[in-house]
């Protein structure tokens, strides 16, 4: 380690506390806080856009289950399909060992949000352009919650800022601890630049709203092309990833970059809404005509 002037040792332990031998976890509360500030989100737009509180509290159901269940089935077929194929139990059971993809965890999301735009008669173009403002924020808050796990961790580095995670190497000399990147703060900082953008979108220049399906484009390219930048930087997270020229988590996010720059050029080339402030108005059946013809 004489060649490095400067690291951070990270030594943080990732259980909060413990309750009748059940540990809880930072990770599991990083989770819970970016599931309540995406509610408080959607409380906000339905009270800006004038539409019944009841919307927001679908979008809490919805959103949530959609999101958490996607995140671990995506993980369990993206990255492990062999074990979790043979033992589809321990999709449940094994959720407490980790493992959750973000990749699957947008499209439960995408799933949920059209479920809820149904439900509420909503466009789904709307739902899908205001999540991106909690998703922005929420990722910020869940990379935050691997870096307490001291997981999803970067190759070594000789960055000043370099970290050695210590928990990973619990049999090797401390000395003998690479320094690597912090590749969860990377990320971090990103998404949270992400959601700065968005909401100067929503909130300052009005943009986004006189511009539907703009945020949602702007949201993927800064969530999904972060990734697919950093990932380069990071060790692989499965054995098979080994000797790839892309890794599974730049593979799955090419998709949701082309929707993104095919949803950007698509709303800057439509004509702009005539009222940005106005609430969608909610899509109404027509009623049947009962009246016989003879």
């Amino acid at each position: 380690m004489a060649g490095y002037l400067l690291y951070i040792d990270w030594n943080f332990d990732p259980v909060f506390f413990e309750i009748a031998g059940v540990d809880i976890r930072y990770y599991g509360l990083m989770w819970a806080l970016a599931i309540l500030i995406g509610g408080w989100f959607f409380s906000n737009f339905c009270r800006r856009e004038s539409l019944k509180p009841e919307v927001a509290d679908s979008i809490f159901i919805y959103g949530t289950i959609a999101t958490i269940v996607g995140a671990r089935v995506g993980h369990c077929l993206f990255y492990e399909p062999g074990y979790f194929l043979t033992h589809p139990l321990a999709i449940i059971t094994g959720i407490r060992n980790g493992g959750m993809a973000s990749h699957g965890a947008a499209i439960g999301l995408l799933i949920g949000l059209w479920l809820f735009s149904r439900k509420n008669r909503l466009p789904y173009l709307w739902s899908l352009d205001r999540i991106m403002i909690p998703v922005g924020i929420g990722g910020a808050i869940v990379r935050l919650g691997n870096l307490f796990n001291s997981e999803i961790v970067g190759c070594e580095t000789a960055v000043p800022w370099g970290f050695r995670f210590m928990r990973l190497y619990r049999d090797v000399p401390a000395d003998m601890v690479p320094v690597q990147h912090p590749t969860q703060i990377y990320e971090a900082l990103c998404y949270l630049a992400t959601f700065g953008i968005l909401c100067w979108l929503y909130y300052g220049r009005d943009y986004g709203r006189r511009r539907p399906g703009v945020m949602f484009g702007v949201g993927l390219v800064g969530i999904f092309l972060t990734r697919f930048f950093i990932e380069f930087i990071k060790e692989e997270q499965e054995a098979f990833e080994q000797g790839m020229l892309l890794d599974m988590g730049q593979l799955l996010s090419l998709p949701f970059i082309a929707v993104a720059v095919w949803m950007i050029w698509r709303s800057t080339r439509r004509r702009p809404a005539v009222q940005s402030a106005a609430a969608p108005q909610p899509r109404v059946k027509p009623k049947k005509n009962k009246s016989r013809r003879w």
